[in-house]
């Protein structure tokens, strides 16, 4: 028989029971599949989509034989890099710190400005930033009225428009978190530290990022897996080129597996995604868990 200290153990679990379960129907699930359907020939159309047939690991091997996938990687990287972790989250961190000091009339108009953007849905933010930087959009047209050469952006920039366009609908998260952080930083702790000459440069590097490290790296979590799953944004903007110089791994398996046909490819690709992922995670969640200084 059970203890009655095991007992109230397995009873404080009970409450999350249900969202275990929702957690292997609707995650573990589709994650499984996909590592199942890129060890095998699936496909949209044929005797691959009715029998697909057990291939092992040929499309992982197909995969380091590609020249696309290893600068889809590549773009990915830089995307992710150049639009959540330089883009939003330093810039939602600024804002955040501005707004904080700023008039509340001021606080309110910039905070609503900037949380529009991000409370689009994301085929409209999509659209709204093609039509920003497409050869007739609003950008050449300030471009124009000021006397200055206009660019086909989305041609010989598509990567940093895609990137622009990211950090502008996603900043709105970081600037969120990074308010709710600042308000829990004791004024008395800055006050002291101000009082013991710390300029304002200092008390912020020394006192206040110290105290919202676990909000920082929160924030660079969950912005690098949102990141890491945009597919809308650049599909609208640029459908991955020209010459796929904006293809990154979401588009690249939605190309192989939707517009080729090829499912067990591009669930290889869409696997490889998965581990990025998953490595990005469990490094989040192991600076979380380690002590603060």
């Amino acid at each position: 028989m059970r203890s009655p200290a095991t007992a109230r153990q397995l009873l404080r679990y009970l409450p999350v029971l249900p969202a275990v379960l929702l957690l292997l129907v609707f995650l573990a699930g589709p994650v499984l599949w996909a590592f199942h359907a890129s060890l095998t020939d699936a496909g949209l159309t044929g005797r691959s989509a009715r029998n697909p047939s057990w291939v092992g690991l040929e499309n992982y091997q197909r995969l380091l034989a590609d020249p696309v996938f290893p600068l889809s990687v590549l773009l990915t990287v830089v995307f992710v890099a150049g639009s959540a972790v330089l883009g939003q989250n330093l810039l939602g961190l600024a804002l955040a710190v501005l707004m904080r000091r700023a008039r509340p009339l001021v606080s309110a108009v910039v905070g609503t400005t900037v949380v529009a953007a991000w409370v689009l849905p994301e085929i409209v933010a999509a659209f709204a930033a093609y039509a920003y930087f497409s050869g007739d959009g609003t950008l050449n047209q300030l471009l124009g009225g000021l006397g200055l050469v206009r660019q086909e952006w989305l041609y010989a920039f598509p990567m940093v428009a895609v990137m622009l366009a990211n950090v502008w609908r996603g900043t709105a998260f970081s600037m969120l978190v990074y308010r709710a952080a600042l308000n829990e930083v004791p004024a008395e702790v800055t006050e002291a530290a101000q009082m013991d000459g710390a300029h304002g440069w200092q008390r912020f590097a020394f006192i206040t990022l110290p105290m919202i490290r676990g909000s920082i790296t929160t924030n660079l979590m969950l912005i690098t897996l949102q990141t890491l799953a945009v597919f809308t944004l650049v599909w609208v903007m640029t459908a991955g080129g020209p010459a796929n110089a904006s293809t990154t791994l979401p588009v690249l398996a939605y190309q192989e597996a939707f517009k080729f046909g090829d499912i067990g490819y591009g669930t290889a690709v869409a696997s490889v995604l998965i581990l990025i992922g998953a490595a990005f995670g469990l490094a989040y969640v192991r600076l979380l868990r380690e002590p603060r200084p």
